[in-house]
């Protein structure tokens, strides 16, 4: 009870247009609950093998890495850095035609799903790049000395020693992509962003638009707990 009201009527006293929004339909609560969290997880697979994939050609094929291949690196360094440059909103528009050709559609959540991979890889590949480079070079020096492949240096020095540092660079990763939902979500693609903006602000309700952040803020509070958690979880330091 809160002031002699059940949590029931005190929304609807307070936040009438939250309760007249329900929870199911194609605007309702739960449907942008789970659209954000479609818009969270794939682009966050997809974009995340790329970002992975990116960031350990960065580190192993610099100048002066274990397999060195300026062109390769020119290349992958590049790709990233565009990427990087084109703000989101400019990237839904500029591969329109690619997203048209991977889903069918330039509209609706899953079409987004093409832009959100896309705008969330380089910006995860270069905190891959950092999470990577902060190994201590006398453990790859070491692993070389006794023989160890490139492909056992890349999985059980790199990656393996700097687990915890990764862990915590995809946890900010993912708290950014959190936020490219919610702009994908205002210009129709569904989701926090488009009920905050279309069903709120645009008509006036503020108080769906209060309820709407407040749910992307819980979701970012959550994403930081676990990632914080895993990465104390994963140190090796505290085995």
């Amino acid at each position: 009870m809160i002031g002699g009201f059940g949590m029931t009527e005190f929304f609807a006293k307070y936040f009438p247009n939250v309760v007249q929004l329900g929870w199911s339909g194609d605007s309702g609560w739960g449907t942008s609950i789970g659209q954000t969290l479609y818009m969270t997880f794939w682009p966050a697979v997809f974009g995340g093998i790329l970002g992975v994939l990116f960031g350990v050609i960065l580190v192993v094929a610099k100048p002066g890495g274990i397999m060195e291949n300026k062109t390769l690196f020119s290349i992958s360094d590049k790709i990233v850095s565009l990427f990087r440059a084109i703000p989101f909103i400019i990237l839904l528009a500029f591969i329109a035609p690619f997203t048209q050709l991977i889903v069918g559609t330039q509209i609706g959540t899953t079409a987004a799903l093409v832009p959100l991979s896309l705008g969330f890889f380089p910006f995860y590949a270069r905190q891959v790049q950092v999470a990577l480079e902060s190994v201590n070079y006398g453990k790859i020096e070491a692993a070389q000395a006794i023989g160890a492949t490139n492909t056992d240096i890349i999985f059980e020095v790199y990656l393996r020693e700097a687990r915890s540092e990764l862990v915590r660079v995809t946890t900010v990763s993912l708290i950014s992509l959190v936020g490219l939902t919610a702009m994908a979500g205002a210009v129709g693609a569904g989701g926090l962003g488009n009920t905050a903006i279309a069903c709120g602000y645009d008509r006036f309700c503020n108080d769906i638009t209060i309820v709407a952040t407040l749910l992307v803020l819980l979701l970012v509070i959550i994403i930081q707990l676990v990632g914080d958690v895993l990465a104390k979880a994963v140190n090796h330091q505290n085995r």
